[in-house]
């Protein structure tokens, strides 16, 4: 990962591109029915990398929008990020065979830890761990279920192995109010070694150039691009900033 990124999000519910308010699947709206054309937007705006994240999948426990991964990951030179449903190693093969470079992770280090370790272990940077918290826990199964795992625990019992880890607030996810860098900051010290990737909350060039400052190694940003809340060319320049 470059001194700091800047990660544009695409997240999928039958095909289209939606955004969640604070995780509610019943509060999505929908922004674009071409994923391809919002990622080659991206694309010529500057951006290296893309989040793609399928909401579908991850109610369904297995991934359900390969096919838009396949035209994303074929149709452009982005680097692309895929989450959602990865739950067995079936699951995780196909979203690498579709043409992902990195598989987000998240509630089967909860559920199946030691089986998490093992794919950690056989694909190291491959994998990176997704960790969604409700009210400082650990959510998991599309953000409907809460475990008692706090985001230090579970990359504590993963230490050394994990390479990336994407921290999201739900309660900040699509609210446009802001990003908690302080939270961000003690958990990059404690884990220097890991690249956390902040998400949730971002709405203004100015939230970037806070969380740049305070140290942290990238961000995800979704609602802003698509509200219209920050400049695409303006955004993915702070990449190189």
């Amino acid at each position: 990962m470059p001194a700091f990124s800047i990660i544009p999000a695409i997240d999928l519910i039958g095909g289209q591109c939606v955004r969640l308010t604070q995780g509610d699947y019943d509060q999505s709206r929908t922004y674009s029915s071409d994923p391809l054309s919002m990622a080659r937007k991206f694309e010529d705006a500057g951006a290296r990398r893309l989040h793609l994240v399928d909401l579908d999948g991850a109610k369904a426990s297995a991934p359900a929008n390969l096919d838009v991964l396949e035209k994303i990951a074929g149709g452009t030179s982005l680097t692309v990020e895929f989450g959602g449903g990865i739950k067995s190693e079936d699951s995780l093969k196909s979203v690498l065979d579709a043409g992902a470079s990195y598989a987000i992770c998240g509630s089967i280090a909860v559920t199946q830890p030691e089986m998490f370790r093992q794919w950690l272990e056989s694909l190291g940077e491959k994998i990176i761990l997704g960790l969604d918290l409700k009210n400082g826990f650990v959510a998991t199964h599309g953000w409907l279920q809460t475990s008692q795992a706090t985001a230090e625990s579970v990359l504590g019992a993963f230490g050394g192995l994990v390479r990336q880890a994407i921290v999201t607030e739900i309660s900040r996810d699509g609210m446009l109010q802001g990003v908690d860098t302080d939270f961000y900051s003690r958990l990059q010290e404690v884990f220097p070694d890991v690249d956390i990737v902040v998400s949730g909350g971002v709405s203004s060039l100015a939230d970037i150039k806070e969380i740049k400052k305070n140290g942290l190694r990238a961000a995800i940003v979704g609602k802003a691009i698509y509200e219209g809340r920050v400049d695409l060319c303006e955004l993915f320049a702070e990449n190189a900033g």
